[in-house]
């Protein structure tokens, strides 16, 4: 058996891991980075990026097809479309197949002997087996091993026709019809691409859950909105799912109580992904962990309680996003390579986008996460916000959210046209410590889709003049 000893020593060569093992070198430290599976970050190979290929194919599908659209713009546009779904889906795979690319040149550039392959696992405080082949003895670890769909039991009477996203991107042709469980971020973004081109689709949901958000008010506009391209039940009730000669049957009760049954190629299983943090030996480490088995860490640090251990990226299910699984990768290797004097790392606003169409996204502190009667919510609807009804995409609403007494911005949950860019310019605002009025300040230009957001502003500052008001009385 090889013996190697390192300073650190990281476990994952996704996005998190490859940025925690260059910050411990950054820092001078020898590291060394463990990879089982195919080199290439999650949202290369499986995620972000493929996703957005076929989105940009359905939205472009799209646009052809929305008939009502083109019509009240005066447009008239003869024949139908052809959608050549094997053509879709190898530019899905070759540009899929680009961007992964990028990333192996990354690794490439990583010396040979910190590159070690097999699957690892600790085996004491400070050691580490992989395959049987190599021992590597480390000073300190990092922990990014990603996460893993998540398929509940009773989805699995959908034999091998039973698909999660990452099987998604490898289809050589366009199913004719897929059952899509889950309303999250990733059935909503993959169900509605697979609709607009030209796929059958059911969506079944479990406790009314609709995309990524927790306000009553955008779930309720996300169900409305989703069930106008297929149908969506967000708190469905399935009774069986079968695995059949030509794919999948489903029985399930209809929303008025009627069992109806219904077939479909795939079943796509978008319920969620879990943390990568079995079969590691992490008891060996001596450290916490919570009842799906992730150690107990600081989110500011990275740190497994107090110990030589951090953990990054998806493995610790905290922000699953690609951008801070970077900027966990970097203070979770940084920390590793001075520890024990660890420090808070830098923290940006929490920023999440939903590409579907109207688009979603929850910036800063959500919802759920704000205390009654603390603050006040801004509301604006884009049924009739100017731009958006100029380009007849005035479907969705955003709230808002701005605490009262100091009058900053705390957060929001929106649904819109062109949300990801109105996202952006409040977490900008929320990062800068911003008050309502302080926003309100800033230069709108007319006509664009940013002037809902100064109704919605508009409405939170007159709410805190009143709550100021009353206060006072």
């Amino acid at each position: 058996m090889i013996q190697l000893e390192t300073d650190v020593a990281v476990i994952g060569a996704g996005t998190a891991g490859l940025a925690a093992y260059r910050a411990a070198k950054d820092a001078g430290k020898r590291a060394v980075i463990v990879e089982s599976g195919p080199y290439g970050t999650t949202c290369a190979r499986v995620g972000c990026m493929p996703s957005k290929l076929l989105i940009a194919a359905a939205e472009a599908a799209h646009t052809v097809q929305d008939q009502a659209r083109l019509g009240a713009f005066g447009l008239r546009v003869g024949g139908s479309l052809q959608i050549d779904g094997a053509a879709v889906m190898a530019r899905v795979r070759a540009e899929r197949d680009r961007f992964v690319g990028f990333v192996l040149n990354g690794v490439e550039g990583i010396p040979q002997a910190d590159r070690l392959r097999g699957r690892a696992r600790y085996t004491g405080a400070h050691t580490l087996n992989i395959d049987g082949h190599t021992e590597v003895r480390f000073a300190t670890t990092v922990i990014a091993t990603g996460s893993s769909p998540a398929v509940p039991p009773v989805l699995r009477g959908a034999g091998d026709r039973l698909v999660v996203n990452d099987d998604v991107f490898d289809w050589q042709d366009l199913p004719r019809a897929v059952a899509v469980f889950g309303p999250g971020v990733i059935g909503l973004e993959l169900g509605q691409a697979l609709s607009r081109l030209g796929v059958r689709v059911r969506m079944f949901g479990v406790g009314g859950l609709v995309g990524p958000f927790s306000d009553p008010a955008l779930r309720d506009c996300a169900q409305r909105a989703m069930s106008r391209e297929f149908p969506l039940d967000a708190d469905a009730k399935v009774r069986q799912i079968t695995r059949t000669d030509a794919g999948v049957n489903i029985r399930f009760l209809d929303s008025d109580g009627t069992e109806r049954s219904e077939s479909f190629d795939y079943l796509l299983a978008a319920t969620g992904r879990t943390p990568n943090v079995h079969d590691l030996g992490l008891e060996a480490l001596g450290v916490e962990r919570d009842a799906r088995g992730v150690p107990a860490f600081d989110r500011h640090t990275l740190q497994i309680g107090n110990s030589h251990a951090f953990i990054a990226g998806d493995a610790n299910n905290d922000l699953p996003l690609l951008h801070e699984a970077a900027d966990e990768g970097l203070i979770a290797g940084g920390n590793a390579a001075r520890h024990p004097a660890v420090r808070p790392g830098r923290r940006r606003t929490p920023l999440a986008v939903v590409f579907s169409e109207p688009q979603m996204a929850v910036v800063g502190r959500r919802y759920a996460e704000l205390r009654r009667g603390c603050h006040v919510t801004g509301e604006v609807s884009f049924e009739d916000q100017g731009r958006s009804r100029v380009m007849l995409r005035n479907r969705g609403l955003a709230h808002v959210y701005a605490e009262i007494g100091s009058g900053r911005v705390l957060g929001a949950e929106l649904m819109g046209p062109d949300a990801e860019h109105l996202a952006h310019l409040l977490a900008w605002g929320i990062q800068a410590g911003m008050t309502v009025q302080k926003m309100l300040e800033m230069p709108f230009y007319h006509p664009v889709v940013e002037e809902g957001l100064r109704t919605a502003l508009r409405d939170a500052q007159a709410k805190l003049e009143k709550s100021r008001l009353q206060e006072a009385a």
